[in-house]
C-alpha cells in the first residue's frame, strides 16, 4: 500500500468521523449576495480531520479546489501543450465530458523560475478533494484520454489501477491556498447554471410579451 494511505478499515472509520464532524463556522454556506474572503492556515485546514486519504481540506467561499505544482519531465513541454488541445476538442465533441468532476474551472500553467519547467494545475470544483480524484481516474480510463500527468515527474506508472498512489501524488504536490475569495460565496456550479437558465427563460418570456 502507498505510504501515508490508510487501510480499508481506517478509511471506513475516517469517513464516518469526517461525516459526523461539523465544518468550521467560517465554511458554512452564507448569503451568496455578500462577497466573502477566507484566510487559510499554512497547513491548508483549520482543524486536523482525517478524511479517506489524509487531512480534510475545507470548503471556502470559492468552493473546493487545489493547486498542484510538479516538475515536467525533460522534453515533454510540447506534449503537455498538445494535451490542452486534446481536452478542448474532447469537450467540443461532448460538452458533458467533464461533468462528473463538478468543475467550476481549470487553469493550467507552465513556468520556469530557474529550476526547470514546472506545470501548475489549478482547479475549483464542488466535490471534496478526494472525491474529485476518485472520479477523475475512472473518467480518463473510460474516455481513453491519457492524462497529462504522465508527462510529470513522480507520476505513478500504474495510475490506472493504483488510485491510492495517484491520490498520494496529488497530496504530495498540493500547494494549499492561504486566501480564497468568492464574489458569490459557496455557490455551486449547478446553482450558477440554474440561475442562468432562469434568466434565459425570463428573457424569452419578456421578449414574447413585447
Amino acid at each position: 500500500m502507498a505510504q501515508g494511505v490508510k487501510s480499508a478499515d481506517e478509511i471506513k472509520l475516517a469517513q464516518v468521523t469526517a461525516a459526523s464532524t461539523p465544518q468550521p463556522a467560517a465554511a458554512k454556506t452564507s448569503d451568496w449576495m455578500k462577497p466573502a474572503a477566507m484566510a487559510i492556515p499554512k497547513e491548508g485546514y483549520f482543524k486536523l480531520e482525517q478524511g479517506r486519504y489524509g487531512p480534510v481540506f475545507p470548503r471556502t467561499p470559492a468552493n473546493y479546489g487545489f493547486s498542484v505544482v510538479v516538475k515536467v519531465k525533460p522534453g515533454r513541454e510540447d506534449a503537455i501543450r498538445e494535451y490542452g488541445k486534446t481536452i478542448e476538442e474532447a469537450v467540443k465533441g461532448d460538452s458533458t465530458l467533464l461533468a462528473p468532476l463538478q468543475l467550476h474551472y481549470l487553469r493550467w500553467v507552465l513556468f520556469d523560475v530557474g529550476s526547470g519547467l514546472h506545470f501548475m494545475y489549478q482547479g475549483i470544483f464542488d466535490t471534496d478533494f478526494d472525491k474529485y480524484l476518485e472520479d477523475a481516474v475512472p473518467l480518463f480510463i473510460k474516455t481513453g484520454i491519457i492524462t497529462v500527468f504522465v508527462n510529470l515527474e513522480g507520476w505513478p506508472e500504474d495510475w490506472r489501477t493504483n488510485l491510492p498512489a495517484v491520490i498520494k501524488f496529488f497530496r504530495d504536490h498540493q500547494m494549499p491556498s492561504f486566501l480564497e475569495y468568492g464574489e458569490y460565496p459557496f455557490v455551486t456550479a449547478d446553482e450558477v447554471k440554474k440561475s442562468l437558465r432562469v434568466k434565459s427563460a425570463l428573457s424569452t418570456m419578456l421578449d414574447q410579451m413585447q
